[in-house]
């Protein structure tokens, strides 16, 4: 039997719209209802080197995969649960109990999904991915050939991924397979902007039928590798780099593919907009619907602190396996963090993600 009362696999199927129901209630310092969505970080190890991502430069927490007394019993509190999104700063499919953990929350009618970077996506851990009901599948390329891949992502894998993803797709035509749903992503960067058309035939000629130019969130002091100002897009484009992504744009369509530089895609009635008025952190409503945690079971207010502000202690929430869920969403640093996030002086985690954004 569920913690929802229901037995597994009973529960209403994912409805954005729900969902996005439920992420709307008011917003206080105390969260009327339990998260809807976990942000589950499986792993903080990778076999990449990004150029965009904090883990890169400096060791965010101890090495550790999630174990599976911690992630059952983090899932098990929370009954309302729709949505899980199974990455952080690491590489889901290093972990081997990705499948079962998969599995477990399908079993609770909960919509599943992950970015992976694409490198061990084999036909075999993908057969696995494919029996445990995946919903989406969600590959950080981020570049259009071999050479920008390495100085992006510094190895030199861009071939074998796109080789992995061509093979699960012909996988997935040719048994029948119509889930997880696959989409290929590039973070907005300067220096990769014009690579944009091209990104999108090299994702067409892989087989995948959705392009997402992903947003940069960037430090706005003590910058990592190409995560600082110079490379965002956001409210910046030149006339030559509009251009590209209209080429883009025009592309995809040609072929049939969905494309998308608006960032609406990474969480249903969440994504932040431009607000006009100076303050587009007050938009969001993570902290009233979400929860995050770490491989090491350290509760965060959402996967995107750790890229817009240092130090996992300024936004520590909790911590899962010390704490209850109830205790830790509206106890007293959730509670201080909302309010914060309602006034003119937010949190900096965001603030620096609320002005300091790319596409």
């Amino acid at each position: 039997m569920s913690v929802s009362g229901q037995p597994p696999g009973t529960r209403t199927p994912f409805d954005p719209r729900r969902y996005h129901e439920q992420v709307t209630a008011e917003r206080t310092d105390v969260a009327e209802r339990p998260p809807v969505c976990l942000y589950l970080e499986v792993t903080n190890r990778c076999n990449l080197l990004c150029t965009t991502c904090p883990r890169t430069y400096e060791e965010l927490e101890p090495p550790a995969d999630m174990d599976w007394e911690l992630f059952t019993s983090i899932v098990d509190q929370a009954p309302d649960l729709a949505r899980a999104v199974l990455h952080g700063v690491g590489e889901p499919m290093l972990v081997a109990d990705l499948p079962r953990m998969v599995r477990y929350l399908k079993d609770r009618g909960v919509y599943v999904l992950f970015n992976t970077n694409g490198t061990v996506l084999s036909v075999r851990n993908g057969r696995a991915l494919i029996d445990a009901r995946l919903d989406e599948l969600r590959v950080s390329l981020d570049a259009s050939n071999r050479e920008s891949f390495k100085a992006i992502r510094g190895r030199d894998y861009f071939n074998r991924i796109v080789r992995n993803v061509r093979a699960f797709r012909e996988l997935q035509e040719r048994e029948g397979h119509a889930k997880p749903q696959v989409s290929v992503w590039l973070t907005g960067l300067k220096d990769t902007i014009e690579e944009l058309p091209a990104f999108v035939q090299v994702v067409a000629e892989a087989g995948v039928k959705e392009v997402y130019l992903q947003r940069l969130v960037f430090f706005d002091e003590a910058t990592v590798g190409k995560a600082k100002p110079d490379q965002a897009l956001f409210e910046r484009l030149t006339k030559e780099e509009a251009a590209y992504l209209q080429h883009a744009e025009d592309l995809a369509r040609s072929l049939g593919i969905t494309f998308s530089a608006s960032g609406a895609a990474s969480e249903p009635g969440l994504s932040l907009k431009a607000s006009g008025d100076g303050s587009p952190w007050s938009l969001c409503r993570r902290p009233w619907s979400l929860m995050y945690f770490t491989a090491n079971g350290r509760a965060l207010p959402c996967c995107i602190a750790p890229f817009s502000q240092h130090g996992y202690e300024n936004y520590t929430l909790g911590q899962a396996g010390q704490q209850s869920l109830p205790e830790i969403w509206n106890g007293p640093a959730y509670r201080e963090f909302r309010a914060a996030l309602l006034s003119d002086k937010p949190p900096k985690a965001c603030a620096n993600c609320g002005l300091r954004w790319s596409l």
